[in-house]
């Protein structure tokens, strides 16, 4: 009886088993990430990030430069909802002292602006295409209620969600249209990470010998230099009339300068262990290059490593490109990024008057800790040992 038992014990389990020896190497670390839940669930919040960025012009209530100098410093508004008037809300009225000069806002009750979505605003070119005009925007103000309910006023209704700055931007306008430049700098980043470490750490660790020495001297010698004083050094050497875009690549090429090192490191070291491997050294007895070798045979062994270290490279890479702007020697208005809004928020005084100025730092913090988060869980996935 017990011996049947364990038959069936056997039988059940084979399948199981048998099925995860079939997966491949990328269904098993699908498999595992999936039970990373705060991995996934940061992998998702990037997801709508980065889309947010990409159809920026749409989502943000305003175009980029769009202001209003009568709503400067404009608080937050709340958004209320009810069902006569569905999603609105109140107008707002300032008030400047007469002897501080120092400007508020009370709300006006009776008098609610309607919102609503995919509502009529600023015309826009999405993607700065010609060919693509509109001006639907998915969130805002819904100015075609507004003239029916008040046909005769004259005022321009104004909606700001997360406050407006010192010229009567909107904010949250210009946080989505900021996070295409800070996202994207770590993505175009990480490219030229990826094209120099691999490259690089590939060559020192095939070849050896006083080649690897050379090399990694080098990145030894370029790791000691303090990252933060060599990228200003390296902002400043900017020529000052170049364009928006100019800068854009320059920062851009600059941090990855300084970032593919770490990333070297590892393909240094897997390659080393890897070289000496029987279908290694069976290419080379049949005359493949050391490029084939490299590129084609060995690199592919340990690519999710590799994803691993370049995703947990890019906050170094926003994080850097705000600190530059921030201090005024990345990224230059007119160009909007995060760091670039910061900039505003240099005066102390008007940040302790103005708090909701600081804004774009809850962005910056999520964008970074939800880069994190997916690291730390493709790294567990990845590895073969993980208790996952």
């Amino acid at each position: 009886m017990s011996a049947q038992k364990s038959d069936e014990k056997t039988t059940a389990a084979t399948p199981a088993k048998a099925t995860a020896e079939t997966l491949s190497q990328w269904q098993l670390i699908h498999r595992r990430f999936i039970k990373h839940k705060l991995a996934v669930a940061a992998m998702f919040v990037l997801i709508l990030l980065y889309f947010l960025a990409i159809f920026a012009e749409s989502f943000a209530p305003y175009t980029r430069m769009w202001k209003d100098l009568d709503h400067s410093y404009c608080p937050p508004q709340v958004v209320h909802f009810n069902l006569s008037d569905g999603i609105y809300v109140n107008t707002l009225k300032q008030h400047v002292d007469p002897i501080t000069f120092q400007k508020s806002y009370f709300e006006v009750p009776g008098k609610p602006i309607p919102l609503g979505f995919f509502v009529k605003g600023e015309e826009y070119k999405l993607w700065g295409l010609s060919l693509l005009p509109s001006n639907r925007h998915f969130f805002g103000v819904d100015h075609d209620a507004y003239e029916k309910a008040y046909p005769d006023s004259d005022v321009v209704p104004t909606f700001y969600l997360l406050g407006a700055d010192e010229y009567g931007r909107d904010i949250f306008s210009r946080i989505v249209y900021g996070s295409r430049i800070s996202l994207s700098v770590g993505l175009v980043g990480v490219f030229f990470t990826f094209i120099f470490g691999m490259s690089i750490g590939g060559v020192s660790g095939y070849v050896g010998g006083s080649t690897d020495n050379i090399i990694q001297r080098g990145i030894e010698i370029l790791n000691a230099f303090p990252r933060l004083p060599l990228w200003l050094a390296l902002a400043a050497a900017m020529p000052q009339d170049w364009s928006p875009l100019e800068i854009y690549f320059a920062i851009t090429i600059a941090l990855s300068l300084l970032g593919w090192t770490r990333l070297a490191r590892v393909v240094r070291g897997k390659i080393l262990s890897l070289r000496e491997e029987d279908y290694a050294m069976a290419a080379r007895l049949i005359g493949a290059s050391h490029g084939r070798i490299i590129f084609r045979h060995l690199l592919p062994g340990f690519t999710s490593h590799i994803i691993v270290a370049l995703t947990l490279s890019v906050p170094g890479m926003i994080l850097g490109e705000t600190s530059l702007s921030f201090l005024g020697l990345g990224l230059r208005p007119p160009i909007v990024s995060w760091g670039v809004m910061l900039q505003d928020c240099m005066d102390v005084k008007a940040v302790s008057f103005y708090p909701w100025l600081m804004l774009p730092v809850i962005f910056i913090v999520l964008t970074v800790l939800c880069f994190n988060f997916l690291g730390d869980g493709l790294r567990d996935a990845a590895d073969p040992y993980s208790s996952r």
